[in-house]
């Protein structure tokens, strides 16, 4: 199992604990130092789908310019997760062939069974 987060994310920090406790500790990775690949993020696209994946209610994205915002598809949506990692909705866990995006109780129920 891996988790795709932020260290100084909560709820990635929540993730991690409870999967922790129900011992299935994840292998972390932090986007933010360690980067994150287009073939990830097209993988991740491509399962959860890019609209899922984008986090438009974040920070980064309220201070990116009208262009960049502008026009989104597929595409550009990785190319801009790929450049600013804290537009990646989180976490993003990939655990027994399947990939979840977000913690929340649905995620929570498939992945603490």
């Amino acid at each position: 199992m891996k988790l795709f987060g932020l260290k100084n994310c909560d709820t990635c920090r929540k993730a991690l604990k409870a999967l922790q406790n129900a011992g299935r500790a994840p292998d972390f990775h932090d986007v933010g130092v360690d980067g994150v690949t287009k073939a990830y993020l097209s993988k991740w696209a491509k399962a959860a789908g890019w609209e899922s994946l984008l986090n438009t209610r974040s920070t980064t994205w309220r201070g990116l310019s009208d262009k960049d915002k502008s026009d989104v598809d597929e595409k550009k949506a990785i190319a801009l997760m790929e450049t600013h990692p804290a537009l990646i909705k989180r976490p993003v866990i990939e655990a027994d062939g399947k990939i979840t995006v977000g913690w929340n109780r649905d995620v929570q129920e498939a992945l603490l069974k």
